[in-house]
């Protein structure tokens, strides 16, 4: 760039200066220019300041036909006791009506949203100690049409009631939960009682099941020894046996040579005849008592069979006796100490029961209520929603305010003028990047005043002025390179930057085009840096912000010179057929 280029620069620059303050409107209107986007960012922070804030003048109406029931012979309503409770809570603008001036005022629009409580509401709740539970319920009747937010509100406000509604059922549940493990305490307390007797029992009965077998045993051995004796004898008895057996045979084959040779009928009376007749006696009886002493003998040989057999049995019930009696010992110990451990675990449950069932019934409810207490820690916190908003308010403003300058102070084209490209962009740049400071200046100015949070007011102020700068060269880049087509670049941005950027809703949550949209938008990183300066800065976040802001500015203004440069000419073209239409 040589010196007469730096020359007309600087004359360009001094001429802009001079009109600004040579006519009184032209000053009144740059003035406007330098104050109308701080409204636009102050006015809306001050809107969002603190949205819940004035939710107690929201019109929520409530008709409460609960008839309430009775409870152990005391009388609860818990209808009343909500509308109690509602009457001391300034969330809501709450109005009791009746149900029909309820029905008719949501539909009219003169209340956002109302809650119906049914007649059978106390009955319903209290129904969960009995063998047939109710659900209670409550209408909530919500008018859609009336405001697209106060329904979001009037949401909360039956969620609130639900809540209430809802501790007070879990209350009266845990309490007769409460009530059944004291009955369940005394039981297991009694059962662990009778386990422990039983447990003594057993081993009592195992005790005389060992002292039965002992004596089985004994008696046992006593009857192997009278069947061994009884063996013995009958072994005696068999060879007794044989031997008369043996003798009778004898006795028989000699009576029977005596009848064969003498016949005692022949004979005459006298000695002779008579033992003859002995003899035939004798033999005869021989003959008997052999038969006898064979029949003696098989019996014998049984006896002493069956005095074997006995011994053996004796033996395997003397045996299983004592295997019974040591099973008997074995189960009475095994099942006593199972006994016992039983009792000893159910004592213990008993006794834990006792302990939770000692506690004070109203410290009880009150735990049951909240069991659990969230406790929350808050990193960077903010005092107000309009402070957390601040910064993509600000942001927008700026954006708003670069636009607005550019359109009503016109960059100019160097068709027609001593001045080239170049020398025309960069001549009348300073004007705007002054009007950019003075803006972001009464915007800050406005927001100290306002109130608004901020942590590091230094680098707040730097990167707001930056911001402002960064955007104002940007949009005067474009409108100078195309003219009226960069207008309507400059506003497709704008459009796209209020929901792709971040700024209130998380982009996660945002369409995909926004998402896909979200890296490239200069306000996602102007954004980032009035936020890390204003609420606590996190420098690994800022730094990346403030080199990709300055990047993007770098770019779009080398790319502006360039099409300027070549496209001035048809730009200027362009620009004077749109103003012969009359229309532009």
């Amino acid at each position: 760039m040589s010196r007469k280029d730096i020359n007309k620069i600087a004359e360009l620059m001094k001429n802009d200066f001079k009109s600004a303050f040579a006519n009184p409107i032209v000053t009144a209107l740059l003035i406007g220019i330098i104050i109308l986007p701080s409204l636009y960012a102050l006015i809306n922070v001050e809107a969002c300041w603190d949205p819940y804030e004035l939710t107690g003048n929201v019109p929520f109406a409530i008709a409460n036909l609960d008839n309430g029931t009775t409870v152990e012979g005391n009388p609860m309503n818990i209808g009343n006791e909500l509308v109690k409770d509602l009457k001391n809570n300034t969330k809501f603008d709450w109005t009791f009506v009746t149900e029909d001036e309820l029905r008719k005022g949501v539909e009219s629009g003169e209340y956002y949203a109302g809650i119906v409580i049914p007649k059978n509401l106390s009955e319903n709740v209290i129904s969960i100690k009995s063998d047939d539970p109710q659900q209670a319920k409550l209408e909530y009747v919500v008018n859609i049409k009336a405001n697209p937010v106060a329904n979001r509100l009037t949401d909360a406000g039956a969620n609130a009631v639900y809540t209430s509604l809802n501790a007070k059922i879990v209350e009266i549940i845990d309490l007769a939960a409460y009530e059944k493990l004291g009955e369940l305490q005394s039981g297991l307390a009694s059962g662990a009682s009778q386990l422990a007797s039983g447990g003594s029992q057993l081993q009592s009965g195992a005790s005389q099941v060992s002292s039965g077998a002992s004596q089985v045993s004994s008696g046992a051995e006593q009857v192997a020894e009278g069947a061994a004796t009884a063996q013995g004898y009958s072994e005696q008895i068999i060879e007794g046996a044989d031997t008369v057996n043996t003798a009778s045979e004898t006795i028989q084959e000699a009576s029977d040579e005596i009848q064969g040779t003498v016949d005692p009928s022949l004979m005459p009376d006298g000695p002779v005849k008579q033992y003859a007749e002995g003899n035939a006696k004798l033999a005869s009886g021989s003959s008997a008592l052999a038969k006898g002493s064979s029949e003696l003998a098989g019996k014998s040989a049984e006896l002493a069979e069956g005095s074997a057999e006995l011994a053996e049995g004796s033996t395997a019930l003397a045996e299983g006796s004592v295997s019974l009696a040591a099973g008997a010992q074995l189960l009475s110990n095994a099942a006593a100490q199972a006994l016992f451990t039983a009792s000893s675990g159910l004592a213990s449950t008993a006794d834990t029961l006792s302990a939770i069932t000692g506690i004070n019934e109203t410290a009880l409810g009150d735990y049951f209520f909240s069991p659990i207490k969230l406790d929350r820690h808050e990193v960077f916190s903010v005092p107000d929603y309009g402070s957390a908003v601040a910064p993509f308010y600000i942001v927008l403003s700026m954006w708003v305010g670069a636009l607005i300058t550019c359109v009503l102070i016109e960059p100019k084209s160097s068709v027609g003028t001593p001045y080239s490209p170049f020398e025309m962009y960069a001549g009348k740049l300073l004007i705007y990047i002054i009007l950019s400071i003075l803006q972001a200046g009464v915007t800050l100015i406005g927001a100290f005043l306002l109130g608004v949070y901020v942590t590091n007011y230094p680098l707040f102020i730097f990167s707001a002025v930056l911001v402002s700068v960064v955007f104002m060269i940007l949009i005067y880049s474009i409108i100078s390179a195309v003219g009226t087509v960069g207008k309507g670049v400059a506003v497709l941005l704008l459009v796209f930057q209020i929901s792709g950027t971040g700024g209130i809703y998380p982009i996660q949550i945002m369409p995909e085009l926004f998402q896909a949209l979200y890296p490239f938008l200069p306000m996602t990183y102007a954004i980032t840096l009035v936020r890390e300066a204003q609420l606590g800065v996190v420098w690994s976040n800022y730094w990346p912000a403030l080199i990709i802001l300055l990047a993007i500015g770098i770019v779009t203004v080398i790319v502006c010179i360039i099409i300027k440069e070549k496209a001035d000419k048809a730009s200027h073209y362009f620009e004077e057929k749109l103003h012969e239409s009359d229309l532009f």
